[in-house]
């Protein structure tokens, strides 16, 4: 018998599985919890990270009904770039900068002003730099609280921090240094020159001592990873990544030409090619970050499931979804006449503009929840399809989208996607893309899968697939050029 944990830490919660080598879920929990959302800010406390996932893998395990002692490997991913500034014992000095963030927009501007070669990594050298990412973070934190910046022992990720607590070693995942870190596998690794013009050459001394890629063994568990669990310490912990990024692999997304959409409380797009792009508008490429001798370029929404979480909290009530998602399935295109701007924490791609906001616009006394529900999935579905466009520019194209996480469970929002988009939607069986993404990777450190493709074969199963609404397509086209409009329009009025 031959199992694997695998974890997803996400916005608002981590769930454990328990996966066996044909890729089926024998067991999961999930724990959530707590978010603070402060003017822009937004904090968790990585105590909480560890405690849910100690939680979560016993109950999983208990779910699945196996024997502990036949687990043989952990992977997991996380969100990414949610950055952790840590002393010598591996606890925080603060809480953690959650990755959509965006109070580093002035050190974004400060990375970019540098004009370092690493900068290659976004809009073909040009920008923007995101405020979300990992430099911008650290020198926020170097600005405005120095105290905190220099005791930190280590300045990392949510990854880092859980590899650290399980192992007690300090390595970085690949994935998320080449996506976040402008950390180039194939030329000049760190980025050492942007650090150095910007005099923070010992934030290098502070990151992890090493870079580890997907599906490589980090190390096994530490005497008291191994009591906290309830796991024999021969367990080994094999490196995960971003959370949408080992989606990819859980959706079974891995030849040039293939498109993946990961959704969740934001959306993210990713195409792998054989050769780099670099191009406005568009993030990447990125070398061998997920797959060896293969590039990804990216595009992403920083707003899209905590948008429909924000209608709950603002409601006072949770939502009645199924009779939300059967009112709204019954409007038409456009839903008569509101258009959302899906910048709620502002925009990734194609504007990179953290200061850009959301927007309800063209309401009436006459529109209803259903209305501004179903306006929201439009809105989202339009910032996909802007995306694409900027794909198709640079000169991507696929011919479907596979779709995994919060919206898969939605045949309205995916269906709305396959129509913005002008797109079939492949769903496949098992949506929870980084769950199943992990567990191939924790198969391939295990030793059960010769290669990231080998066990995808083995535990990515098809699925169903929607196709667009010819009638549709051609209503959301004049839509879009509306919602295209809008954040021209408002980024004038509200500067």
């Amino acid at each position: 018998m031959t199992y694997f944990i695998t974890a997803d830490g996400g916005t608002e919660s981590l769930r454990a599985r328990v996966y066996d080598v044909f890729g089926v879920c024998l067991g999961s929990h999930t724990v959530p919890y707590m978010t603070n959302f402060e003017r822009g800010r937004v904090e968790q406390n990585p105590a909480d990270w560890w405690a849910n996932f100690v939680t979560a893998s016993k109950a999983a395990i208990a779910d699945a009904g196996i024997s502990a002692g036949d687990v043989v490997s952990i992977a997991y991913a996380t969100t990414s770039c949610t950055v952790v500034a840590l002393d010598e014992n591996g606890d925080a000095l603060r809480p953690a900068i959650m990755w959509m963030d965006v109070r580093a927009g002035e050190e974004a501007k400060a990375v970019l002003a540098t004009g370092d070669a690493a900068l290659c990594l976004n809009g073909a050298g040009n920008g923007p730099v995101s405020a979300e990412w990992m430099i911008p973070k650290a020198l926020w934190l170097k600005r405005n609280e120095t105290e905190t910046y220099d005791r930190a022992h280590r300045i990392c990720e949510y990854q880092d921090f859980m590899t650290y607590k399980l192992t007690g070693e300090w390595a970085a995942s690949l994935n998320n240094a080449g996506l976040r870190w402008h950390y180039r596998s194939r030329d000049g690794g760190w980025a050492n020159g942007i650090l150095s013009s910007l005099g923070m050459e010992e934030l290098a001394e502070k990151w992890p001592d090493r870079v580890v890629a997907p599906g490589e063994v980090i190390g096994t568990l530490t005497a008291a990873a191994s009591e906290a669990l309830g796991l024999p310490r021969s367990v080994k912990v094999v490196q995960g990544g971003a959370d949408a990024l080992i989606g990819m692999i859980g959706l079974g997304v891995c030849k040039p030409g293939q498109m993946a959409m990961i959704t969740g409380s934001s959306h993210l797009q990713f195409g792998v090619t054989e050769a780099p792009i670099h191009a406005p508008g568009v993030w990447g490429s990125y070398a061998d970050i997920v797959y060896p001798g293969r590039f990804i370029i990216e595009g992403g929404q920083t707003s899209t499931g905590s948008i429909i979480n924000w209608l709950s909290r603002i409601t006072g009530a949770p939502l009645d979804y199924e009779r939300l998602n059967e009112a709204a399935a019954k409007l038409p295109p456009g839903s008569e006449g509101l258009i959302v701007q899906d910048h709620f924490q502002g925009n990734r791609t194609p504007h990179t503009d953290p200061a850009s906001r959301g927007a309800i616009v063209g309401l009436s006394l006459s529109h209803g929840p259903e209305h501004i529900f179903r306006a929201i999935m439009e809105g989202i579905g339009f910032g996909t399809r802007a995306i694409l466009d900027a794909f198709h520019k640079a000169g991507y194209d696929s011919d479907e989208m596979t779709v995994g996480g919060g919206a898969a469970a939605s045949d309205l929002w995916l269906q709305i996607h396959a129509d913005t988009a002008n797109l079939p939607v492949r769903v496949p069986a098992s949506p929870d893309a980084p769950s199943t993404g992990s567990a191939v990777l924790a198969g391939v450190g295990a030793g059960v899968f010769a290669d990231i493709d080998e066990g995808i074969v083995a535990m990515v199963k098809s699925g169903r697939t929607i196709e667009p609404n010819p009638g549709n397509v051609e209503a959301y086209g004049e839509i879009f050029a509306r919602y295209q409009a809008l954040y021209p329009a408002l980024k004038d009025a509200l500067s």
